[in-house]
């Protein structure tokens, strides 16, 4: 029995029946106020600006192309266009529901009613079950993407549906056939869904979360509704069984939003349709993983980013959601940091039309202030995943901030990462984890781990005997502990697991206060060799034999001083891939530090050019030497 149905025992059909408000929950308040309100001007303009313009064309060829090159994002790209504008249209016929504003309404959602799949092409099945590159019409399969349409059509029906009605009758009837056909009645008579069956991630809850919201609204029998709400209940109570009780996720803080975010917004609605009846709220782990994205921010817009999360994720981040969430669970704290982080940010009809209707309603949002921070937290220890964070200054980034992560490389969105270290300068990530490249057909497939990103030859961890880490969860750190002092913070594991040759590598990382100063440390099992890795973000200005000083991204200047002193061997990888370059600019330096014996010393701090530097930085300065770029050499 998982947490939720320990909070709900007995939890039946008619107990359902007789509590679900018919429809979706609406948020309170005039739509048409809210949909003329300023922060929906963006929106609006944009929609009347699309009505001169074709619809974007969500092509065959397009979709059979992950299947022959491994291209997705071609239809995706296609597919999002359509459904985003369709978003915007919405919005547009609230304000003013002119017979033009309801037509192009009208032609966006009749043409999701007429796409082949409202799947995207990288999950459905046809090409495993029958070898065919286009999708098997009379067998819909559930994914992602027919989630997120199902939503979007309830959604429309929901603030929208009577008026579009009356100009087109039979058009919600319509959105009803396409809504059971392709989801309700695959969702009820499949239960074999790997989303389902295997080993929970955020398939799950972003799933059940947009079934949870179709029913609400377009299932009129009042005990199917029911039934189909009490299924999405039992799902989304085996993601809760599966979440740790620390409030970490482990496909890192990119997919926060889509793993534990998207359970809280089931929740919150679950609440809302049983007026406070269904209330999962304040279970521990839910408060719990409200923090994570606040406890995984470097500040200035950067993350700590384990896993398929990006280092600088885009700034148009669903922040309402978060504030929502931290509101409903009494986190002030989090509730401040989604404030803070969304102080430039336009509401964005890209989110979701659920979200963006939610966002748009909220007077308390759209009247907060612009001025709030949030409070960094001086230090985090994540115990389920071996996540490590720790910075020199609470309650904001300047500074050094350090992270190391344990773990076992099998997780959700897994890299070989195990030992792994971040460290950022005044916010701004200097030793860096590359983050994930632009999603192919070989992101998932058996060559994974042939992508350079995902590899441990290239995250801050060592090459043990010349060989990388191992790929599956009976690779992982042994023995990973933190201590969190007020002049100190550390991180230590054993690392040796995580090779194909066991042995010992105990490294530990620590935030040294006083001295201003993140070292790193490993020793392994005499006789063998390690190679030390670094990737670095930024320009390196200097590299010699025992030191390097890095100018990050944002201009501050960081040194990096290890012993023994050996030379480095300079490796410049040009980012090619558009995503990865997005964050990081045109390329990545990785130092390749070859020790002999069996340890290993790495010092970083600030370099202060004005006489203050730290212990660390003054030792490295003056020295003089070749520059970085001088030595390189491109991978």
């Amino acid at each position: 029995m998982g947490p939720l149905a320990q909070r709900w025992p007995g939890l039946t059909r008619d107990d359902l029946a007789a509590h679900l408000a018919p429809g979706l929950p609406l948020p309170p308040g005039d739509p048409v106020r809210w949909a003329r309100s300023d922060p929906a001007a963006s929106i609006r303009a944009q929609a009347l600006a699309e009505r001169a313009l074709p619809w974007p064309a969500a092509p065959a060829h397009a979709w059979a192309r992950f299947r022959q090159d491994g291209d997705r994002g071609e239809y995706e790209t296609s597919q999002f266009a359509r459904v985003h504008r369709l978003s915007r249209a919405v919005v547009a016929a609230l304000a003013d529901p002119s017979p033009r504003a309801l037509d192009a309404v009208l032609d966006g959602v009749v043409l999701l009613c007429e796409q082949s799949s409202w799947c995207w092409p990288a999950h459905d099945d046809a090409w495993d079950v029958r070898r065919e590159v286009l999708p098997d019409v009379t067998r819909p399969f559930l994914d992602l993407g027919a989630g997120e349409t199902l939503s979007q059509l309830a959604w429309i029906d929901a603030v929208l549906g009577r008026a579009l009605d009356r100009r087109f009758p039979g058009v919600r009837a319509r959105l009803r056939i396409e809504a059971d056909r392709r989801v309700f009645v695959p969702f009820v008579t499949r239960r074999d869904w790997g989303w389902l069956t295997g080993q929970p991630n955020n398939w799950n809850p972003w799933i059940h979360g947009n079934v949870l919201t179709g029913a609400l609204q377009l299932i009129e029998d009042p005990a199917r509704r029911a039934d189909v709400v009490l299924s999405c209940v039992r799902g989304l109570d085996r993601y809760v069984a599966a979440l740790p009780e620390d409030g970490a996720c482990d496909e890192g803080s990119a997919y926060w939003w889509q793993g534990p975010c998207r359970l809280i917004e089931a929740a919150m609605l679950l609440r809302d349709a049983t007026d406070g009846w269904l209330d999962a709220l304040q279970l521990p782990l839910l408060r719990a993983a409200v923090a994570f994205p606040l406890r995984m921010s470097l500040g200035a817009g950067w993350f700590v980013n384990y896993a398929d999360a990006s280092a600088r994720p885009s700034s148009e981040q669903p922040w309402h959601v978060l504030y929502r969430a931290a509101c409903a669970v009494g986190d002030a704290d989090a509730a401040a940091f989604a404030v803070a982080s969304a102080a430039y940010r336009d509401v964005q009809a890209d989110d979701g039309l659920g979200r963006c209707v939610s966002e748009l309603a909220d007077g308390a949002w759209a009247g907060r202030s612009h001025t709030v921070a949030a409070v960094l937290p001086r230090q985090t220890w994540y115990p389920s995943v071996q996540v490590f964070v720790a910075r020199e200054h609470e309650g904001h980034p300047d500074g050094l901030a350090v992270s190391a992560k344990g773990g076992h490389n099998g997780e959700n969105h897994n890299h070989a990462d195990i030992g792994t270290v971040i460290v950022a300068l005044d916010g701004v990530p200097v030793i860096v984890d590359a983050g994930r490249p632009t999603y192919t057909a070989a992101t998932f497939g058996p060559g994974r781990y042939e992508l350079w990103p995902l590899r441990s030859a290239w995250h801050n961890v060592p090459l043990l005997d010349g060989a990388e880490q191992g790929v599956g969860p009976q690779f992982a750190a042994r023995g990973a502990t933190a201590a969190l002092g007020a002049d100190a913070a550390t991180f230590a594991a054993d690392l040796g697991g995580a090779y194909p040759s066991g042995g010992s590598l105990r490294r530990e990382v620590i935030l040294d206060r006083t001295r201003a100063q993140v070292s790193v440390s490993d020793a392994w099992d005499a006789g063998r060799t390690a190679e030390e890795r670094f990737l670095l973000a930024g320009t390196l200005v200097v590299a010699e034999p025992g030191r390097a000083l890095v100018r990050t991204l944002a201009g501050a200047e960081c040194a990096l001083c290890w012993a023994p002193p050996v030379p480095p061997q300079v490796v410049r990888t040009q980012m090619d891939d558009p995503l990865l370059q997005s964050v990081w600019g045109e390329h990545l330096t990785q130092l390749r530090l070859a020790p002999s014996g069996s340890n290993f010393l790495l010092i970083v701090a600030r370099n202060d050019h004005n006489g203050s530097s730290a212990p660390a930085a003054a030792a490295c300065a003056g020295s003089g030497g070749t520059t970085g770029e001088g030595s390189a050499h491109d991978r």
